[in-house]
Protein backbone atom coordinates (compact mmCIF):
# COMPACT_ATOMS: atom_id res chain seq x y z
CA UNK A 1 0.00 0.00 0.00
CA UNK A 2 2.86 2.36 0.83
CA UNK A 3 4.18 1.96 -2.73
CA UNK A 4 1.02 3.62 -4.05
CA UNK A 5 1.64 6.82 -2.05
CA UNK A 6 4.29 9.02 -3.65
CA UNK A 7 5.68 11.96 -1.70
CA UNK A 8 8.00 14.77 -2.66
CA UNK A 9 8.60 18.39 -3.56
CA UNK A 10 8.70 20.62 -6.61
CA UNK A 11 12.04 20.36 -8.43
CA UNK A 12 15.41 19.60 -6.88
CA UNK A 13 17.42 22.78 -7.51
CA UNK A 14 16.94 25.45 -4.85
CA UNK A 15 19.80 27.36 -3.24
CA UNK A 16 18.57 27.17 0.40
CA UNK A 17 18.33 23.37 0.14
CA UNK A 18 22.13 23.33 -0.19
CA UNK A 19 22.39 24.30 3.47
CA UNK A 20 19.43 22.47 5.02
CA UNK A 21 18.72 19.43 2.84
CA UNK A 22 21.72 18.48 0.73
CA UNK A 23 24.97 17.41 2.42
CA UNK A 24 27.60 20.13 2.53
CA UNK A 25 29.76 20.12 -0.57
CA UNK A 26 27.45 17.89 -2.61
CA UNK A 27 28.07 18.66 -6.30
CA UNK A 28 25.04 20.23 -7.96
CA UNK A 29 25.14 17.44 -10.54
CA UNK A 30 24.43 14.93 -7.75
CA UNK A 31 21.40 16.68 -6.29
CA UNK A 32 18.80 14.63 -8.15
CA UNK A 33 20.62 11.43 -7.19
CA UNK A 34 20.49 12.45 -3.53
CA UNK A 35 16.95 13.87 -3.49
CA UNK A 36 15.49 10.80 -5.18
CA UNK A 37 16.83 8.64 -2.36
CA UNK A 38 15.22 10.76 0.36
CA UNK A 39 11.87 11.26 -1.39
CA UNK A 40 9.73 9.03 -3.60
CA UNK A 41 8.56 11.57 -6.19
CA UNK A 42 9.36 14.98 -7.64
CA UNK A 43 7.08 17.36 -9.51
CA UNK A 44 9.13 18.86 -12.35
CA UNK A 45 8.47 22.54 -12.88
CA UNK A 46 11.12 23.09 -15.55
CA UNK A 47 8.99 21.41 -18.22
CA UNK A 48 6.45 24.19 -17.72
CA UNK A 49 8.93 26.78 -18.99
CA UNK A 50 11.23 24.89 -21.35
CA UNK A 51 11.35 21.98 -23.77
CA UNK A 52 13.78 19.23 -22.81
CA UNK A 53 15.52 16.69 -25.00
CA UNK A 54 14.77 12.95 -24.80
CA UNK A 55 18.31 12.43 -23.52
CA UNK A 56 17.53 14.59 -20.47
CA UNK A 57 14.53 12.46 -19.52
CA UNK A 58 16.65 9.33 -20.00
CA UNK A 59 19.33 10.81 -17.72
CA UNK A 60 16.75 11.51 -14.99
CA UNK A 61 15.47 7.95 -15.34
CA UNK A 62 18.93 6.48 -14.92
CA UNK A 63 19.91 8.68 -11.96
CA UNK A 64 16.92 7.73 -9.82
CA UNK A 65 16.12 4.46 -7.99
CA UNK A 66 13.51 1.90 -8.88
CA UNK A 67 10.06 3.01 -7.76
CA UNK A 68 10.82 6.72 -7.97
CA UNK A 69 8.30 8.75 -10.00
CA UNK A 70 8.36 12.09 -11.79
CA UNK A 71 5.24 14.18 -12.25
CA UNK A 72 5.73 16.59 -15.15
CA UNK A 73 4.13 20.00 -15.35
CA UNK A 74 2.99 20.46 -18.95
CA UNK A 75 4.41 23.31 -20.98
CA UNK A 76 2.67 26.64 -20.44
CA UNK A 77 2.12 27.11 -24.18
CA UNK A 78 -0.54 24.41 -23.90
CA UNK A 79 -2.35 25.85 -20.89
CA UNK A 80 -1.78 29.62 -20.76
CA UNK A 81 -4.09 30.66 -23.56
CA UNK A 82 -7.55 32.10 -23.84
CA UNK A 83 -9.00 29.17 -25.80
CA UNK A 84 -7.79 25.86 -24.43
CA UNK A 85 -9.40 24.02 -27.32
CA UNK A 86 -6.74 25.47 -29.63
CA UNK A 87 -3.87 23.80 -27.75
CA UNK A 88 -3.59 20.63 -29.85
CA UNK A 89 -0.20 21.38 -31.40
CA UNK A 90 1.34 22.46 -28.09
CA UNK A 91 -0.01 19.37 -26.32
CA UNK A 92 1.41 17.09 -29.01
CA UNK A 93 4.77 18.89 -28.88
CA UNK A 94 5.04 18.44 -25.11
CA UNK A 95 3.96 14.80 -25.02
CA UNK A 96 6.21 14.02 -27.98
CA UNK A 97 9.26 15.75 -26.52
CA UNK A 98 10.71 12.55 -25.12
CA UNK A 99 8.86 12.10 -21.84
CA UNK A 100 8.40 8.41 -22.71
CA UNK A 101 12.12 7.99 -21.95
CA UNK A 102 11.20 8.08 -18.26
CA UNK A 103 9.62 4.65 -18.65
CA UNK A 104 8.15 3.32 -15.40
CA UNK A 105 9.17 6.57 -13.69
CA UNK A 106 6.72 8.67 -15.69
CA UNK A 107 3.96 9.77 -13.35
CA UNK A 108 0.96 12.03 -13.95
CA UNK A 109 1.07 15.03 -16.26
CA UNK A 110 -0.01 18.24 -14.57
CA UNK A 111 -1.86 20.82 -16.65
CA UNK A 112 -1.86 24.10 -14.72
CA UNK A 113 -4.31 26.73 -15.93
CA UNK A 114 -3.98 30.45 -15.39
CA UNK A 115 -5.69 31.88 -12.28
CA UNK A 116 -7.71 34.09 -14.63
CA UNK A 117 -9.05 31.15 -16.67
CA UNK A 118 -12.68 30.51 -15.64
CA UNK A 119 -14.60 27.27 -16.01
CA UNK A 120 -15.99 27.21 -19.54
CA UNK A 121 -17.36 23.66 -19.90
CA UNK A 122 -17.29 23.40 -23.68
CA UNK A 123 -13.78 24.77 -24.03
CA UNK A 124 -12.42 22.67 -21.17
CA UNK A 125 -13.98 19.46 -22.46
CA UNK A 126 -12.54 20.12 -25.91
CA UNK A 127 -9.14 20.58 -24.23
CA UNK A 128 -9.16 17.39 -22.16
CA UNK A 129 -10.25 15.41 -25.20
CA UNK A 130 -7.02 16.53 -26.87
CA UNK A 131 -4.91 14.96 -24.11
CA UNK A 132 -3.27 11.75 -25.37
CA UNK A 133 -4.04 8.55 -23.51
CA UNK A 134 -0.64 6.97 -24.11
CA UNK A 135 2.89 7.71 -25.24
CA UNK A 136 5.40 5.10 -26.32
CA UNK A 137 2.97 2.39 -25.26
CA UNK A 138 2.65 3.82 -21.74
CA UNK A 139 -0.67 4.95 -20.30
CA UNK A 140 -0.84 8.65 -19.50
CA UNK A 141 -2.67 10.11 -16.52
CA UNK A 142 -3.77 13.72 -16.56
CA UNK A 143 -4.29 16.10 -13.65
CA UNK A 144 -5.74 19.59 -13.98
CA UNK A 145 -4.51 22.32 -11.66
CA UNK A 146 -7.31 24.88 -11.85
CA UNK A 147 -7.08 28.16 -9.98
CA UNK A 148 -10.30 30.05 -10.66
CA UNK A 149 -13.13 29.72 -8.09
CA UNK A 150 -15.68 28.95 -10.83
CA UNK A 151 -14.24 25.40 -11.06
CA UNK A 152 -15.56 24.50 -7.61
CA UNK A 153 -18.73 22.93 -8.99
CA UNK A 154 -20.25 19.54 -9.69
CA UNK A 155 -20.24 20.10 -13.45
CA UNK A 156 -16.43 20.32 -13.45
CA UNK A 157 -16.10 17.04 -11.54
CA UNK A 158 -18.55 15.31 -13.87
CA UNK A 159 -16.55 16.53 -16.87
CA UNK A 160 -13.35 15.11 -15.41
CA UNK A 161 -14.98 11.79 -14.55
CA UNK A 162 -16.26 11.14 -18.03
CA UNK A 163 -12.87 12.00 -19.53
CA UNK A 164 -10.71 9.98 -17.13
CA UNK A 165 -8.92 12.97 -15.58
CA UNK A 166 -8.57 14.24 -12.04
CA UNK A 167 -8.06 17.60 -10.36
CA UNK A 168 -5.48 18.93 -7.93
CA UNK A 169 -6.49 19.20 -4.31
CA UNK A 170 -4.69 21.99 -2.48
CA UNK A 171 -4.78 23.42 1.01
CA UNK A 172 -3.87 26.88 -0.30
CA UNK A 173 -6.18 29.71 0.65
CA UNK A 174 -5.45 31.35 -2.72
CA UNK A 175 -6.97 28.65 -4.92
CA UNK A 176 -10.10 26.46 -4.72
CA UNK A 177 -9.78 23.21 -2.78
CA UNK A 178 -11.69 20.68 -4.86
CA UNK A 179 -11.94 17.04 -3.70
CA UNK A 180 -12.57 14.50 -6.46
CA UNK A 181 -13.54 11.14 -5.02
CA UNK A 182 -14.53 9.69 -8.40
CA UNK A 183 -10.95 9.30 -9.61
CA UNK A 184 -8.53 6.51 -8.68
CA UNK A 185 -5.80 9.15 -8.54
CA UNK A 186 -5.41 11.70 -5.76
CA UNK A 187 -3.02 14.58 -6.40
CA UNK A 188 -2.28 16.90 -3.49
CA UNK A 189 -0.26 20.12 -3.65
CA UNK A 190 0.27 21.25 -0.07
CA UNK A 191 1.18 24.93 -0.01
CA UNK A 192 1.13 26.12 3.59
CA UNK A 193 4.52 25.16 5.01
CA UNK A 194 5.92 27.61 7.57
CA UNK A 195 9.51 28.73 7.91
CA UNK A 196 9.47 28.70 11.73
CA UNK A 197 8.50 25.01 11.80
CA UNK A 198 11.40 22.59 11.31
CA UNK A 199 9.18 20.17 9.38
CA UNK A 200 7.27 22.85 7.48
CA UNK A 201 3.97 21.57 8.84
CA UNK A 202 3.50 20.50 12.45
CA UNK A 203 3.88 16.70 12.74
CA UNK A 204 0.28 16.40 13.91
CA UNK A 205 -0.90 18.19 10.78
CA UNK A 206 1.23 15.94 8.59
CA UNK A 207 -0.25 12.95 10.41
CA UNK A 208 -3.70 13.98 9.23
CA UNK A 209 -2.52 14.05 5.60
CA UNK A 210 -0.80 10.69 6.04
CA UNK A 211 -4.00 9.17 7.42
CA UNK A 212 -6.00 10.56 4.52
CA UNK A 213 -3.57 9.16 1.94
CA UNK A 214 -3.58 5.74 3.62
CA UNK A 215 -7.37 5.65 3.68
CA UNK A 216 -7.46 6.67 0.02
CA UNK A 217 -5.28 3.84 -1.25
CA UNK A 218 -6.84 1.31 1.13
CA UNK A 219 -10.29 1.95 -0.34
CA UNK A 220 -9.39 0.53 -3.77
CA UNK A 221 -6.37 -1.53 -4.90
CA UNK A 222 -6.15 0.64 -8.02
CA UNK A 223 -5.98 3.91 -6.09
CA UNK A 224 -2.81 5.96 -5.97
CA UNK A 225 -1.86 9.22 -4.23
CA UNK A 226 0.73 11.85 -5.04
CA UNK A 227 1.57 14.35 -2.30
CA UNK A 228 3.80 17.31 -3.06
CA UNK A 229 4.93 20.03 -0.70
CA UNK A 230 5.05 23.08 -2.93
CA UNK A 231 5.72 26.78 -2.53
CA UNK A 232 5.09 28.70 0.75
CA UNK A 233 8.20 28.23 2.96
CA UNK A 234 9.95 26.32 0.21
CA UNK A 235 13.12 25.85 2.25
CA UNK A 236 11.12 23.60 4.61
CA UNK A 237 9.42 21.45 2.01
CA UNK A 238 11.97 18.61 1.84
CA UNK A 239 11.74 18.24 5.63
CA UNK A 240 7.94 18.17 5.39
CA UNK A 241 8.05 15.46 2.73
CA UNK A 242 10.54 13.39 4.74
CA UNK A 243 8.41 13.70 7.87
CA UNK A 244 5.41 12.51 5.86
CA UNK A 245 7.41 9.53 4.62
CA UNK A 246 8.70 8.77 8.13
CA UNK A 247 5.18 8.66 9.52
CA UNK A 248 3.97 6.64 6.54
CA UNK A 249 6.64 3.99 7.07
CA UNK A 250 6.06 3.83 10.80
CA UNK A 251 2.35 3.35 10.27
CA UNK A 252 2.59 0.74 7.53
Amino acid sequence: MEQRIHVGVGGWTFEPWRSNFYPAGLPHSKELHYASRQLTAIEVNGTFYSTFQPSTFAKWRDETPEGFVFSLKANRFATHRRELASAGDSIARFVGSGIAELGDKLGPLLWQLMPTTPFRPDDLEAFVRLLPREVGGRELRHVLDVRHPSFACEEYLELLARNGCTTVYTDSDKFPSIPHARSELAYLRLMRSESDCATGYRPDDIAAWVKGAQEWVAADPRSEAFVFFISAAKERNPAAAMEFLRQLREGS
